[in-house]
């Protein structure tokens, strides 16, 4: 819980959900396939599903349908309502599962400042979303969940027919046939804004030069189009076979589907532990393994990078500083390898000080100098000013929190935004006083190259 004492405002906020009750039902199932379970939300629900796994694949969670949706107009306080609002809803409910907490998915757009007319109809500023039902893999154990949060108090013929389709969903999910998830085939390829996205380049690296930022990471668009509409499942199915070892995400908001394989966590938070991830810093991966090795070694002395690294080493230590007890940060970074792309690598941890919460440390991390800036006001605002796009939820935090407190969100890069038939895809990279459009142009398309994959698109240099 929040230290800070409630506003008259806030009391009032929080009287909103005295009137609901938040009831829970936890079965036990045997094993089964979680993109099968989100297959079978997609007749009644589509439009109303979520899907996380972490990196080491020891937790998995699927939402299907809305048992309660969060949001907020809020610019400047949307972190602590968002949280206020969930730790209201959770004082409401009725029959606390052992096994398994109640999860509130959802993510924030990466700016609200931002009014640029965008691809992001659907999403707003912040969106989250407590799943009517809720498949939980963790431990080599599979759990599904029903959550009913009504003002109604008779409830049981509506809990009934919650059990039963729940109980459709794990038999579709158990036997039948997983679906043939070949790529789609794309009618056309659009890189949208790039002669300005160029000339941002130089102004924005002319300002650095001027010492009026340190860094500013500067992002574009690629567009993909399709004939027939695309599918979450086959896009999530995809690129989890593409890259294993990153996290996976999706989030549908109506007829919008965002998804992606991020390497990048943002946070964690598990009985009080906190652990970010600082990664910054990238090259390619060698065709050889000497070569790889090679370009790891080169990546770990290149100044640009080393210097981009320590920027989110040191506003992430900061950031735990204020919020843990005591923070362990190690001297010197470390390589993460993914299929297509070398990292620096450094993580932190802590132990949370009393009053703090997992939407605190969300709040004061995001944007990490990585994807905004340092400092990161400034970039922020050279973001707004030459950046020639709205990313929406792109290199922005999406994840869960239980009703315990824990949770973990990631930061959404390596994603894609599905239009039915389109897809957007972004990429970025930090520009520092050495950086030049031609160098920051052929970075971005490395960092398209996952999303590109398993979308069915080709880089430029791929037959």
């Amino acid at each position: 819980m929040n230290s800070q004492p409630y506003s008259s405002t806030e009391k009032y906020e929080d009287t909103r959900f005295l009137a609901y009750r938040f009831y829970t039902e936890t079965i036990e199932v045997t094993g089964m396939s979680a993109l099968a379970f989100f297959e079978a939300g997609k007749a009644s629900f589509k439009g109303q599903r979520m899907f996380w796994q972490n990196r080491e694949k020891t937790f998995t969670l699927v939402g299907v349908g809305h048992a309660h949706t969060l949001s907020t107009v809020n610019h400047h306080g949307r972190f602590e309502d968002i949280q206020k609002d969930w730790q209201s809803l959770c004082k409401q409910i009725v029959n606390e599962e052992r096994s398994v907490q109640p999860v509130l998915f959802g993510g924030f757009s990466f700016d609200p400042l931002n009014k640029q007319q965008s691809e992001w109809v659907r999403f707003p500023q912040a969106y989250f979303a407590v799943p009517s039902f809720q498949l939980v893999i963790k431990n080599d154990r599979a759990y599904v969940s029903i959550h009913l949060i009504t003002k109604e108090e008779e409830t049981f013929n509506e809990f009934e027919a919650l059990r039963k389709e729940r109980d459709k969903m794990i038999h579709t999910a158990q036997v039948s046939e997983l679906a043939a998830y070949n790529k789609p085939i794309v009618s056309g390829r659009q890189e949208l804004k790039k002669e300005q996205y160029m000339e941002s380049i130089k102004k924005v690296t002319a300002i650095i030069k001027a010492k009026q930022a340190e860094k500013v990471v500067i992002a574009r668009t690629l567009k993909l189009k399709y004939k027939e509409a695309l599918s979450p499942a086959s896009a999530l199915y995809q690129v989890s076979k593409e890259q294993p070892e990153s996290f996976l995400f999706g989030l549908e908001a109506e007829d919008q589907f965002f998804f992606g394989a991020t390497p990048e966590r943002l946070v964690k938070v598990e009985n009080r532990q906190a652990l970010s991830t600082c990664l910054a810093g990238s090259t390619s991966r060698g065709k050889t393994v000497e070569q790889d090795t090679e370009l790891g070694e080169e990546l770990l002395r290149d100044r640009k990078n080393r210097s981009e690294h320590q920027y989110v080493v040191a506003m992430i230590s900061k950031v735990f500083a204020e919020h843990c007890r005591e923070t362990l940060v190690p001297k010197m970074p470390a390589l993460m390898k993914t299929r297509d792309i070398q990292h620096l690598h450094t993580p932190v941890k802590g132990e949370l000080k009393a009053g703090s919460t997992l939407f605190d440390l969300v709040r004061d991390l995001h944007p990490t100098p990585a994807l905004g800036g340092e400092p990161k006001q400034a970039a922020l605002s050279l973001i707004r000013q030459y950046e020639t796009m709205n990313r929406g939820y792109y290199a922005a935090p999406i994840g869960w929190v239980d009703a315990g407190g824990n949770g973990e969100f990631a930061v959404a890069i390596r994603s894609a935004l599905l239009n039915e038939k389109e897809a957007y895809l972004y990429a970025g990279g930090g520009i520092v006083e050495d950086s030049t459009p031609e160098s920051e142009y052929l970075e971005t398309w490395i960092k398209f190259r996952p999303m590109l994959r398993a979308l069915g698109g080709q880089l430029r240099d791929e037959s």
